[in-house]
């Protein structure tokens, strides 16, 4: 069983991202097929998964398996700069450059050279910025911010994305020239509920990972709980397995997990993963619709009858918040479900509360 893992993994968050992969499943086998036919060469790649699937292990092996594996491997979320400092993070500045430049800085492109750049969430890069990219993927070369010098740069691309970009090209949000010079070759990463084959390995792994690190005797799962796992549809996908498995073995008794230790598979838990349901719980309208857009009209109606103050700013809250804790708290892919920008999600979020300041850039 082929295995990816990060480099010194027990110090990574695990709501950050995806911590192992495995490729057991027929799905998985061919995927890994094809990253070992593509990472000798030189090409740019573009990964396209949901979240939690694994793009930046997939990203490390084609690197690691490509003849650029003595340079540097750097991984940028291109959703968590600022639009003022996207440039600056990308390409670099000079001294002076803006207000707080007191030194020049190399940016990420200069950082990498002789290696490989991951750009992970490369859907959310501002146009304006797509624009500099292609020239810098035209070219080989950088200009700081605030320089007129342009710097050779050896740099190959790895970018991926949880966002279809052929609609996003279609709707004027991304560049066509950059979506198909990023994806001379593409990599599509099934979901875990398309590779079953892969659960259970994966939940062995994180079983076995974490009763090492909390010290813990050997456990195993019960035949029930291997059917549990393997029925359940994992929306959050490998992130979501390893936040189960861990829970999982706080609370499980005697070192057997039973499917109650594992907090999936209840009807309250898929509920929380219906958008039907969670409009029930937010709005709980008198009378029952199969049409949830008619369920959720009715509940307006209910709102509406009632006046409250401020009305069009709770039903913002509660429609932002509702898909916020849907989307697992990560904010790309709220925006995704809602149609809207990263920036208007973050916006929204800051000012009901839901995320700090400090903290915006994590999910």
């Amino acid at each position: 069983m082929a295995l990816l893992t990060y480099p010194n993994a027990r110090s990574l968050n695990t709501s950050i991202r995806a911590k192992a992969l495995v490729f057991e499943d027929a799905k998985s086998r061919a995927i890994l097929a094809k990253i070992e036919r593509l990472a000798p060469s030189e090409a740019n790649v573009l990964i396209m998964s949901e979240t939690g699937t694994g793009k930046e292990l997939v990203a490390r092996h084609i690197h690691t398996l490509s003849r650029r594996n003595q340079g540097p491997f750097l991984a940028v979320n291109c959703g968590a700069f600022s639009e003022t400092l996207v440039e600056s993070e990308l390409f670099g500045h000079e001294r002076g450059a803006f207000t707080g430049a007191t030194d020049a800085k190399a940016g990420w492109f200069e950082a990498a050279d002789g290696g490989t750049l991951f750009l992970d969430e490369i859907g959310d890069l501002p146009l304006n910025m797509q624009v500099k990219l292609l020239r810098v993927l035209q070219e080989r070369e950088v200009v700081r911010l605030g320089s007129r010098k342009a710097k050779p740069v050896n740099v190959r691309v790895v970018a991926a994305t949880n966002i279809h970009l052929e609609n996003a090209v279609t709707a004027g949000k991304f560049r066509e020239d950059l979506y198909y010079r990023l994806r001379v070759a593409s990599i599509e990463l099934s979901p875990l509920r398309e590779r079953p084959g892969d659960i259970l390995p994966l939940a062995e792994f994180f079983l076995r990972d974490y009763t090492s690190r909390l010290h813990y005797a050997p456990a195993t799962f019960s035949e029930s709980s291997n059917k549990a796992l393997l029925s359940h549809n994992w929306p959050g996908n490998i992130r979501e397995l390893e936040n189960v498995i861990h829970y999982a073995l706080l609370v499980c008794q005697d070192s057997v997990i039973k499917p109650e230790d594992l907090q999936i598979g209840s009807s309250e838990l898929r509920n929380q993963h219906s958008p039907t349901s969670s409009t029930h719980k937010l709005l709980s309208p008198k009378t029952q619709y199969d049409d949830p857009i008619e369920q959720l009209e009715a509940a307006l109606i209910d709102l509406f009858e009632t006046n409250p103050d401020a009305l069009f700013d709770k039903i913002e809250e509660a429609v932002m918040s509702s898909a916020f804790r849907y989307c697992h708290r990560n904010q790309v892919q709220t925006a995704k479900l809602l149609g809207i920008s990263r920036n208007i999600v973050r916006a929204r979020l800051l000012k009901i509360g839901e995320i700090k300041a400090e903290s915006e850039s994590i999910a």
